[in-house]
Order: C-alpha cells, then structure tokens, then sequence
C-alpha cells in the first residue's frame, strides 16, 4: 500500500510518531554536555514537553535514596489546574507493589487504575486523582536509581510497546544525566575536601612553627614539690579529653603545661593549634577562632579556616581566655556545649572534634562579679583547674632551668660555656622573679650573649619595689623585704654589715621571723 493509499487515520497517527520520535532526539541532544547545575532544570522541561506532545497531565521523577529500598520524589511537572503530586513522596509507603516492580527492573503500565496490582497503591493512585500511568526505570550500569512516570488524570488511555520505547530511551537519556551530576557532585566533593585538608596542613605547618619558637629553650623542668603536684595533675588529665583551666601569673609557663597535655594524649599525632585571645583585634577574633566565608565582610576576599577547624581531632590552647570579647563569649560556650562551629558568613554549622585547654592569668570569679566574663563560660571552662605556681614558690627548680637554658643558647649564640658560677646560681635563687620562668629565660639568654668565656656569670635583676612580689598582703611584701635584704648580704644574719643589722633587728627576732615567714638559705 503506497502512502496515498494509507487511510487518512494512520497518515495522523504516523506524524504524530514521527514528531515525537523528533522531539526524543532533539531532547537527548539537549543534555549532552549539559552542566550538572542545569541538569534538574532541562529535565523539568523535557517532563513538560514530552506531557505537551502527547496530550498527557503529569510528569513524575523518583530518585533512590541512601537506603537503596526506597524511591523518593523529586522531579515533577504537571498542566496548569493539574493537581500536582506532593512534595514529599515516598513510594515505600504510597506505592509499595509499584516499587517492588520497578526495583526488579520492570516496566509497570495501566490503562485504568482497577487494573493496578494492590490496594495501597490503587487507593494513592486514586487519591490523586490518576487514570493510567506508565512507570519506567531509570537504569545506570544496569543499577535501578529511579523512576520516571507519566500518566494522566482527564482521561484513561493505552501505553503501546513503541511509546513505551521510546519513553524509555528518555528514561536513559534522564538517567545518565542525573549521574553525571551526582558524579560532578561527588567530585566537587572531593575537590573540597581536599582544598580544605591543604588549607588545615598549611595552618598546621603555621602552627608546629610557631609552637617550636614559643616552646624552644622553656621546657616543662623541675624537682620541687610545687610542680611535681602540677605534673601529676598533668599527667591525671591528658589521658582523657576533659578541658583543662591553667590558671598562674604571667611567665610561668602555663602554654608548655598545655603542651605536655596534649603530647600525653590521644590526639599527640596532630599539631596542637595555639590562640592568644589577647594578640588578635577584637574585630577578627570571631572569624579567627571559627573562620569566614568569602565575602562575610568588607575585606574578606577569600575564605578562612578558623582555628578550631584546623584543629578538628586534635587541641586547641586558647592562651589568656579572659581577655575574649563578651560576644565572641557566647559563640565559645555553644561550642562547648554542641561541638559544632559557625564560620563568619554561613549559617551551616561545621562539627568538630577539638579538646580545649584554656589559661588566663586574671582571676576569672573578680571578672565575673564585675560583668566581664561569663559564669556559664567559666564554669563549662573549670572542668579540671591547674594552678601552677610561680617561679618563687618553687626557687630549688631555678638551677636545673638555669642549666637548660644555658645548653639552648650555647647551641644558638654557638658560644660554649664550661661551667655556671656558683655565686650566680645563688643570687638568683634569691630573687623573687616576679616575671617568673620568662624573666628567668631572659636573663639568662642577656647573660650568654654578653659573655666571652667559658665560665658564665650570670647576674639576677636588681631589686627594687617595682619586680618584688606583686602580692599586696603584709605577709609576702614582709618576706619579700626580708629575702632582698638576705640576698643582699648573701644570707649572712648576724654580724656587723648582716641581716639583722641592716633591718634593725635582733638576730634571733629575724631568725624567728624567717621561720615563720618560711625563708630558708637556697641550697648551693
């Protein structure tokens, strides 16, 4: 039969073929090399176009989820006064036979709703209002990851074996774009990622640097029962991941006791990332401490990794904490209390695995009666207190530091130094050093680079009324007193030129005073 001869029906039905088998491949043509952020959107309107030409109502994309036994709703179009599936679909619970089907990779069609296979799906099928509907896989590698379905709701209708290939060739078409873009996804993923372990080695490089100056030549060093008790605290708490207070005047060492914590731990395999909360404008602490995002502020043209992001499974030493603004307070304690940060600019929350150990040299219960630092702060903070002590409350460790100091610097300044004078080491366990360990250091290194031989004299600060003991009670500005006037007279009491002489005293009212004010001669 010549195609003059053809009924005028199947001439209609054969154009009609024809442009939809042309719509088919215009379509596929569309989505190759289709950027992944518009692949949601074309699908949305090939769902439309395809509706369009073939006189149906409604268009309905499903997608696996994580659990691979289930299909979730995702992609959608429908006519204009349609009623539109749900936002929130899951066809577990609406069309539980349909799902069997489709995940054992069957097409499911029917022409009216009486024909569908279970009485959950027919009742959701008629609850929205469906007629008939064909459902095809979507198939990738032979693995199922969705379903795409058309249907109608006006009218029923037949789903012919040519249709149906051809809806399917669609369905690979809609497939393999949704691939692609989960693959692009996962790979920006992964891109991420790895711009973001580079961004955290870098600052951990930053760090281990900065720890080496900070901590080179101060060691945590001593034989006196006064850190010996510091050290046994140090060494009860760093097997856990308890947050550590370290509470002691300024120079006494406290971020080397920070330090020994977290080498003791479980977390010594990742640098320790140090703040000092009193160095950083009040302006950027925030975006510090938590980071930003590019664009969070006028001058931020990049992103920042915050400190307790870089030190995720490791520990942050967050030095002189009582200096910290009273908003940036807050955004600490909800860190303590959720693990979880917020970067500058962002409201997503970012976990984190980061133990604290915070010091301060203020008197944090002083601050918090007078407004400046938060009680719910401190108290989330005092999990276990260390107070370590100051230099004078320990004086018989002043040799042993004295010596490694020396050792450090004779490496540094490469002057070699054959022995201490022992005059030195005694005046200077007779100064009060109310700079602590760092004023100690201090002189120490003054003293090697001035020397050119191998016997190393080693000169203690003058005593004056500005670097005595800074406490105010009469008791220590009495011993303090009494131990410069001692040191002065090398510890001689009785005698013309002595102690008692010098203080007015009775020798044995000085020596009374001595033992009640716990004054003793250092040990050569």
């Amino acid at each position: 039969m010549t195609a003059q001869e053809r009924p005028s029906g199947d001439a209609s039905e054969l154009a009609e073929r024809l442009r939809f088998e042309s719509l088919v491949s215009e379509l596929s043509a569309t989505f190759v090399n289709l950027a992944a952020g518009e692949v949601d959107s074309a699908i949305e309107d090939a769902q439309r176009r395809i509706v369009e030409e073939l006189g149906l109502d409604r268009s309905s994309l499903f997608q696996l989820d994580v659990s691979g036994n289930d299909l979730l709703f995702t992609h959608q179009w429908a006519r204009p006064g349609m009623p539109a599936a749900p936002d929130r679909l899951s066809a577990r619970e609406s069309f539980p036979a349909l799902l069997e089907r489709v995940l054992a990779g069957d097409v499911v069609s029917f022409s009216s709703v009486d024909d569908v296979q279970g009485p959950v799906d027919r009742g959701t099928l008629r609850r929205f209002g469906t007629m008939s509907n064909v459902t095809i896989p979507l198939k990738v590698g032979g693995r199922i990851i969705g379903a795409l379905a058309f249907g109608t709701i006006s009218h029923e209708r037949a789903w012919p074996p040519q249709l149906v290939n051809r809806l399917g060739l669609m369905a690979t078409v809609f497939a393999n774009a949704l691939a692609r873009k989960r693959s692009d996804h996962a790979l920006q993923i992964a891109h991420a990622e790895v711009v973001r372990l580079k961004d955290r080695l870098s600052q951990e490089n930053v760090y281990l640097r900065q720890a080496a100056r900070e901590t080179q030549g101060a060691p945590v060093m001593g034989r006196s029962p006064a850190i010996l008790r510091v050290l046994e605290q140090v060494r009860q708490v760093a097997a856990t991941d308890a947050t550590v207070l370290l509470l002691g005047e300024t120079g006494t060492g406290k971020e080397l006791f920070a330090a020994q914590i977290h080498d003791a731990s479980t977390r010594r395999d990742r640098a320790m990332v140090r703040v000092n909360c009193a160095a950083i404008p009040s302006a950027l602490v925030e975006s510090e401490l938590f980071g930003r995002e590019k664009g969070a502020y006028t001058g931020a043209l990049s992103r920042q990794m915050g400190r307790f992001e870089a030190a995720d499974q490791s520990t942050i030493f967050l030095d002189e904490i009582g200096d910290l603004p009273p908003e940036v307070q807050v955004k600490l304690l909800r860190v303590l209390e959720n693990r979880q940060i917020e970067r500058l600019g962002s409201p997503r929350p970012v976990k984190v695995d980061t133990r604290i150990i915070a010091a301060t040299h203020r008197n944090l219960e002083s601050a918090i009666a007078e407004g400046r630092f938060r009680e719910d702060l401190f108290y989330r903070l005092n999990v276990f207190p260390i107070l370590v002590p100051p230099l004078r409350d320990r004086l018989e460790d002043v040799p042993p530091l004295v010596e490694r100091f020396v050792a450090d610097f004779s490496k540094t300044f490469g002057k070699r130094v054959d022995s201490i004078a022992k005059s030195s080491l005694t005046a200077l366990q007779q100064y009060a050093w109310p700079g602590n360990v760092r004023e100690l250091r201090n002189v120490v290194e003054r003293a090697m680079i001035v020397t050119s031989g191998g016997r190393l004299v080693i000169e203690p600060p003058a005593v004056t009324a500005g670097n005595r003991n800074h406490s105010m009670k009469l008791a220590d500005v009495e011993a303090g007193h009494i131990r410069a006037v001692l040191a002065a007279t090398n510890w001689r009491v009785r005698g013309p030129g002595g102690a008692a002489e010098q203080l007015g005293l009775k020798p044995t009212t000085l020596e009374s005073r001595m033992s009640r004010l716990g004054l003793r001669r250092p040990k050569a």
